[in-house]
């Protein structure tokens, strides 16, 4: 069937797209600068074409649906189009770079039927920041349908970049635990640039041509739809929304996505802009599911100690985590996490005295747990504990009862549709327990924060524990880490465990302590786990160790003051009446940057950066326009 439908679209590409006037619109953003154009051409194919300010961004793309039982992307015909609607929503934030979010956009739905009169529509939002686009399958059956694939397709030209992340091969890497979205970027590559894995890319997937850039993702993935991301498809000379690989299930579960009708999938969206624009948006909660609770007195976003970043699974024990719950005591952090392991290393008797003593402390507790199942080999435990609904709520309900804030559960096995819904289960349960959630080895969260306020994070990034492990990962850390506010950590929190100012044992650290300082605040995270150790904080100056004690993790407002792709990156962030400015450079070579900060309201603040001879240097700064030096790899913040 893929052989059959490559040769259409082949087809396609040779004979054009022209349409018929009747079978397409035009719909336009409310500030009027964006225009999506789509419909059906005269070869009975939807398409859409945009243009931000008269410049076509993306050309003319292909839409469509292949179910089992029904085609619905060649013979389409126009039923109707409907008149534009004006969308709104108004919503609040628990964490992420706003707290208090409006949504406006302008949207029409095309109505359409196959050659069988079978129906399907397809709904366009277009927003000042960027657009969106979902399928709906109006009628109603009994029976479950299935989707074999997606035609959706974003035509680049051929002169843009991208930064694109691989996706990896299935049940490959450590204990067979891939895919989990932890590869490094290639940056500024062609848009029909190959994968060396040969899996195509994850989401969010960034795109530059000349001052337009562009990023795309999904959200509102439910429990009845697979993860998607992208391949170039060499046919159609643009990228393609393609399913997983057939190892990414949960036992005996769905790939495809399946269900009865009617049936919406996810939105497929794209911020369009500058490069402020993107990076500002957030069209990935926008669209997201709104949330299934109102309790969320419990959810109190926060900084975490951790042991295991840096002394690894020796450390989990009862004394060094006593010891990492004073850490986190007297570095005024709310949480800390324990390990893998820990129902054998320390038993949950002694995990119940823990609990009393963090409690006296003013700290909760996070506990690691393995998804388990039959996708990867990793003997670490516990695991078996959320297999099925009675196991979990039994577990969550355990956890609750003795004061375990929240959990680590690591190791997912991909993004098949069982898989997907594995994990809406699991939320779901923790949240009737009142208990925090933090996804490892996983995939994109893709707007769930919105959906499930007791989600604080997912990793699904190549984070510190890496870096720990493999010295070409440490090199490659700092243009990494320069990329990540404009692609992975754009919509969704991201649990990279950032944060070693001292040293990294039997590495080579390749950025500045500065640098370093830099990421709890440049990095998303409703939990932000920070890997340095009491040991090596010992050696901070006290300033330093002062601005740690009182750093947010959820934020009222967030702006881009400067910053490229891998290169550098300076981002504002407001907390109540106080401003956090964060740089860091990606680029081993010292430079400087010209930031205006008038728009902040104090009189004086401070900043800390790599000190020439010592290893800080703090200083008193104004909020005004100013020029801000590096050192190559290096880094500072500001408080004001």
């Amino acid at each position: 069937m893929r052989n059959y439908y490559s040769a259409i679209l082949l087809l396609l590409v040779t004979f054009g797209f022209a349409s018929d006037p009747k079978n397409n619109t035009t719909i336009t953003s409310p500030d009027k600068t964006l225009k999506v154009d789509f419909g059906v051409n005269n070869k009975n194919q939807a398409y859409y074409l945009v243009r931000k300010n008269n410049q076509t961004i993306i050309d003319t793309s292909l839409l469509g649906i292949i179910r089992k039982d029904a085609d619905f992307f060649q013979f389409l015909k126009v039923i109707s189009i409907a008149k534009t609607q004006k969308i709104t929503d108004a919503y609040r934030m628990l964490q992420g770079k706003k707290s208090m979010i409006e949504y406006t956009a302008n949207q029409k739905i095309l109505h359409l039927q196959n050659k069988n009169r079978q129906k399907i529509d397809i709904v366009f939002n277009v927003s000042d920041d960027g657009f969106a686009f979902r399928y709906q399958f109006p009628e109603t059956t009994a029976d479950v349908k299935f989707i074999t694939e997606e035609m959706s397709s974003y035509n680049f030209k051929t002169s843009a970049k991208a930064w694109l992340q691989p996706m990896a091969k299935a049940k490959t890497g450590w204990e067979h635990t891939n895919p989990s979205y932890e590869e490094n970027y290639q940056m500024g590559v062609p848009v029909n640039a190959i994968s060396t894995i040969g899996e195509g890319w994850v989401y969010p997937a960034l795109f530059n041509d000349g001052d337009v850039w562009a990023a795309i993702s999904e959200t509102n993935l439910g429990s009845n739809y697979c993860g998607s991301h992208l391949k170039y498809d060499e046919n159609l000379k643009a990228m393609k929304v393609t399913f997983p690989q057939i190892e990414e299930v949960f036992t005996n579960g769905a790939l495809n996505p399946e269900a009865k009708l009617p049936w919406e999938t996810p939105w497929r969206i794209v911020v369009v802009g500058d490069l402020n624009t993107v990076t500002n948006s957030t069209l990935g909660t926008d669209l997201a599911a709104k949330a299934i609770t109102t309790n969320t007195s419990y959810i109190k976003p926060g900084i975490a100690s951790w042991s295991w970043a840096i002394l690894k699974d020796d450390s989990v024990n009862y004394e060094t985590s006593k010891q990492f719950i004073d850490y986190a005591h007297d570095m005024r952090w709310s949480y800390c996490l324990i390990d893998a392991d820990w129902d054998r290393k320390i038993g949950i008797e002694k995990i119940k005295e823990l609990v009393a003593y963090a409690k006296v402390k003013n700290v909760k507790l996070i506990l690691w747990y393995n998804s388990s199942g039959d996708w990867n080999t990793v003997q670490y435990t516990p695991k078996n504990k959320f297999l099925t609904p009675e196991s979990r709520d039994a577990e969550f309900k355990m956890l609750h009862d003795i004061g375990i804030a929240g959990v680590k559960i690591d190791f997912f096995g991909g993004d098949g549709q069982s898989m997907i819904a594995y994990y809406h289960e699991i939320l779901k349960s923790a949240g009737k327990h009142e208990i925090l959630v933090n996804f490892h080895g996983a995939t994109l969260p893709r707007g769930w924060q919105r959906t499930y306020p007791n989600l604080m994070t997912m990793e699904a990034i190549k984070g510190f524990e890496f870096i720990t492990f493999f010295q070409e990962v440490a090199d490659l850390a700092p243009s990494h880490c320069a990329t990540l506010p404009f692609t992975r950590n754009l919509f969704d929190p991201m649990d990279f465990t950032p944060m070693a100012l001292d040293k990294i044992p039997n590495i080579n650290r390749r950025s500045t302590s500065g640098f370093e300082l830099a990421l709890p605040t440049l990095f998303l995270s409703g939990i932000q786990h920070l890997a340095e150790i009491p040991e090596g904080m010992a050696k901070m100056p006290d300033y330093v160790v002062d601005y740690l004690k009182d750093i947010p993790t959820a934020w009222d407002e967030s702006k881009l003051l400067a910053g490229f792709p891998g290169k550098e990156v300076v981002m504002a962030r407001r907390k109540g009446t106080t401003w956090f400015i964060t740089g860091i450079n990606g680029e081993n070579t010292a430079k400087e940057l010209t930031i205006d900060l008038s728009f902040i309201k104090a009189n004086q603040g401070f900043m800390i950066t790599d000190g020439s001879d010592a290893l800080f240097l703090k200083t008193s700064v104004k909020p005004e326009k100013m020029i801000v030096k590096f050192k190559a790899f290096g880094g500072f913040v500001m408080k004001f």
